[in-house]
């Protein structure tokens, strides 16, 4: 089967209706990925078919919990899960938030390749930044504990906004460790076409008083 078979039939599985030119935005990013994967080392992941269930069909499972407005990926990576989700909300401005500078450069070239012109790079740390207007969504993928990102990234959060962190296994742990003024608005299990592995959606807001 193709890459682009797989990904229309893991679409399907995750019930989303994308495009055929944001279908090819998606293939196109993979390209991208897997080209300068060989001088940036982006990912460990270097096979296409696993890039597109562990890379992006993980991130755009999340795309049916997320409603829109503005969407900050903090720790980005490759684009991890911001460009995925940047690709199929194009309503939505995307920030994505990465402190290396060689992987900024990556994003900046994806986003102008891909040409999605709702995403904007930020080659900063998360603890450091303090833009103007803040977020509605603050989402992670393998950034920190949940501890660890509220502590670096809750304040880039809207006074009604929600930080979204995706996890493999169910964080029993790491909820327990939730500090004094957050609580968990919920944790939504997911099913990732093609991945044989737990994924889960934690939900945080900051407790309004």
């Amino acid at each position: 089967m193709t890459l682009a078979a797989e990904l229309a039939r893991g679409l399907d599985a995750l019930h989303l209706t994308l495009a055929d030119a944001i279908q090819n935005k998606l293939l196109d990013y993979i390209a991208l990925v897997q080209k300068w994967n060989r001088v940036y080392n982006l990912t460990a992941v270097r096979d296409p078919a696993r890039m597109l269930t562990h890379h992006v069909l993980d991130s755009l499972a999340v795309v049916p919990h997320l409603g829109g407005g503005r969407i900050l990926d903090v720790g980005s990576g490759a684009g991890l899960p911001g460009i995925p989700i940047a690709a199929a909300l194009p309503k939505s401005q995307v920030i994505l938030l990465e402190s290396s500078h060689k992987k900024s450069t990556f994003l900046n070239q994806a986003a102008i390749e891909l040409g999605l012109k709702n995403v904007n790079v930020e080659n900063t740390r998360a603890e450091a930044w303090r833009p103007n207007d803040l977020f509605d969504i603050v989402i992670s993928r393998a950034f920190s504990d949940l501890g660890e990102f509220i502590a670096v990234a809750a304040h880039l959060c809207a006074p009604e906004g929600v930080l979204v962190a995706m996890k493999g296994v169910y964080p029993y742990d790491e909820l327990n460790q939730i500090p004094d003024g957050y609580r968990v608005h919920g944790v939504t299990p997911l099913v990732v076409p093609g991945l044989a592995a737990e994924r889960h959606l934690v939900r945080i807001e900051a407790v309004r008083r």
